[in-house]
């Protein structure tokens, strides 16, 4: 892959999850990455985001709709406010407010914390 802008990996982030390609999204993380989410423990390192995305993520599909993209004087921090909408594995639609926050480093994602405007997914 070719050296990726912050804000490309990020919106390259969200095609790829949106694609439900859990190997293609743990690609875009660096080995060592750790992912905080709640109601789940620290995810840290791929196995363990392959793990969460290929079957603990309780969604089953939906898309992001990216609202903002921030990242400041720091090109490594990146700030992504949004929307989700979609389908969980229970059955039942979602459609919430997330804000999410990116360390980046080398064209992968190093760190990733997700907030949530509900407790939902």
């Amino acid at each position: 892959m070719s050296e990726l802008s912050g804000d490309a990996l990020v919106r390259l982030y969200y095609h790829t999850v949106d694609t439900a390609d859990a190997a293609a999204v743990v690609s875009l993380f660096s080995e060592e990455a750790a992912y905080r989410r709640p109601g789940y423990p620290p995810m840290v390192g791929r196995q363990a985001l392959l793990q969460f995305y290929g079957s603990d993520r309780v969604i089953e599909a939906g898309q992001h709709r990216i609202a903002q993209v921030v990242s400041g004087s720091d090109p490594t921090q990146v700030a992504v406010a949004g929307r989700f909408t979609g389908r969980l594995k229970d059955g039942s639609q979602v459609d919430l407010g997330f804000a999410d926050f990116f360390t980046v480093r080398d064209s992968l994602i190093v760190a990733r914390a997700t907030f949530f405007d509900s407790p939902a997914v």
